[in-house]
């Protein structure tokens, strides 16, 4: 009996054991998310022989799903499940979805009459796992990351750190998953690496069960009876919910497989989202928290900015560097999706510095609306290093130093951006509603991914059989996007930087929090 009070004054590195349960259970996740994600655009482009416009917008619709599911993952969580149940069933759908996709079917081929045929059995197997991964995420995504926040009372200055410790093991999970999965999907077959992908989120399923006693009872149901009275449908309030994810898992199958339909719900879902937090700041808040959430939703707005940039790297990014990049090294030819490993390893790499550097800056430590601009401009200039590139190799392909270095800054971007935002988001949001707003964090996301699927399609080219006609041809398609990426990263990060001293003010001295 006395077992669970050991167990909750126990600390590891100064922070709560919990911590590092979570740490292991999103790496894991991250791994799972990451390498799939990785294959994906050459698996559609290369295997099923779908078209640039096509496999893009596909992604772009995924995406935009996944990090829109959220906001019902979110609500659900705080208003009946609680964060751990929901994470809990968040694993289970992933662990089956990703397991789906294992499944390849017969790979596409060229009729003599030059249609395309594809496998349709393997691609509707193919959708519908899509549609499992898509309530997983909006289960699993915002809950785990406001449990994070929940192991750590009102005031206490570890928080931050605590953020910054799991943020390491997403990009850890991302690093491993971009290298392996890609390795075992295009050597040994595409199902080979999204099943490595599954065994992963298996993992982390497992680590997040055993690891229970840890979480010191944070992210329960607020109302255990509640959740557990039969509704008129002779289930249980817990299980209904349960039930109706599964059959509208049936419905995101569809959505997933209509671009049109995901940019209308997108548009309807953020004006909703807006139109709540606008009657939530009117009818519930004071003047303080009323200032703190107009803040944070300025920023969620402008975070759509820097991730239509930063979510290049799965869409336009991968084809260009499948297609113009020069990847041998040492006589070692390195395979297109293995850059995306990048960004992870520099995050490993530059988030101590960056830590540090805000530290050292003392008073000088810029605030949090800074940070994000500096954050979007670091994008912009991202792009201008591949623009460069580009016109520097007069012919054949570009060097890859000039991605290694986009993919550098667009680091440093990040660094900027993510870590302090997901903190913001918990620190800002009024308590009742902390994880629907992480959920509209998300939202921003999906709103982005699908931009960046449309803007990806800026550089979209014909091929035959997967494969491009003309180098020359496509560095130019490629210099165009990157030059209007470039751009719009310089305007939209001037212009965030002009109203920070605004912000700031409606922060209320959080701001302060946020940057010791």
């Amino acid at each position: 009996m006395n077992a669970p009070s050991t167990v909750n004054n126990n600390e590891l590195l100064g922070h709560p054991k919990g911590l590092f349960i979570l740490f292991v259970t999103e790496m894991w996740e991250r791994f799972s998310f990451y390498g799939m994600k990785a294959l994906l655009i050459f698996y559609l482009t290369q295997y099923h022989l779908f078209n640039d416009q096509s496999g893009n917008l596909l992604i772009g619709s995924y995406a935009a799903l996944v990090y829109a599911m959220p906001v019902l993952g979110g609500f659900l969580a705080d208003r009946y499940l609680g964060f751990r149940k929901a994470v809990l069933f968040g694993g289970i759908l992933l662990v089956l979805g990703h397991l789906g996709l294992a499944f390849e079917g017969r790979e596409a081929s060229i009729a003599a009459n030059g249609d395309v045929v594809r496998d349709d059995f393997a691609l509707q197997v193919f959708y519908f796992s899509l549609a499992l991964i898509i309530m997983g995420v909006g289960f699993l995504k915002a809950n785990i990351s406001s449990l994070v926040g929940e192991l750590y009372p009102p005031g206490d200055k570890r928080r931050d750190s605590g953020f910054t410790i799991f943020y390491m093991g997403i990009n850890i999970g991302s690093a491993a998953a971009t290298i392996v999965c890609v390795w075992l999907g295009e050597a040994y077959g595409w199902g080979y690496g999204f099943g490595a992908a599954g065994v992963g989120m298996f993992f982390g399923l497992i680590s997040f069960v055993k690891g229970r006693p840890y979480l010191l009872g944070k992210g329960e149901p607020r109302n255990p009876e509640q959740l557990r009275k039969k509704t008129r449908y002779g289930l249980s309030q817990e299980w209904l919910i349960y039930t109706l994810t599964i059959l509208g898992s049936a419905v995101v199958w569809q959505m997933v497989q209509s671009h049109s339909t995901v940019e209308k719900l997108l548009m309807v879902a953020g004006a909703a989202s807006l139109i709540y937090i606008t009657y939530y700041a009117v009818t519930q808040l004071d003047k303080v928290g009323r200032e703190r959430l107009i803040a944070l939703t300025v920023l969620i707005v402008f975070t759509v900015i820097f991730w239509a940039l930063f979510e290049q790297a799965y869409t336009s990014l991968n084809l260009f560097a499948d297609r113009v990049l020069d990847r041998e090294i040492f006589g070692i030819t390195i395979k297109a999706g293995q850059f995306l490993s990048l960004n992870a390893i520099f995050i490993i790499l530059f988030a101590p510095v960056f830590a540090m550097l805000w530290v050292k800056l003392g008073r000088f430590n810029p605030n949090t609306a800074v940070k994000f601009s500096f954050g979007i401009i670091l994008v912009g200039l991202g792009f201008g290093a591949l623009v460069l590139g580009i016109n520097l190799a007069t012919m054949g392909k570009v060097a890859m130093i000039w991605l290694v270095l986009a993919y550098l800054l667009h680091t440093w971007g990040e660094l900027c951006l993510s870590p302090v935002g997901l903190s913001a988001v918990t620190k800002l949001s009024p308590p009742k509603i902390v994880g629907f707003m992480m959920g509209v964090w998300f939202l921003a996301t999906a709103s982005s991914e699908f931009i960046a699927s449309v803007l990806a399609n800026i550089a979209a080219i014909d091929t035959e059989g997967g494969e491009i006609k003309d180098i020359e041809m496509a560095k130019g398609v490629y210099l165009e996007l990157f030059e209007y990426l470039f751009y719009a990263g310089m305007f939209f990060g001037v212009l965030l930087l002009a109203i920070s001293p605004l912000l700031k003010k409606f922060m209320h001295g959080v701001d302060r929090e946020l940057n010791n």
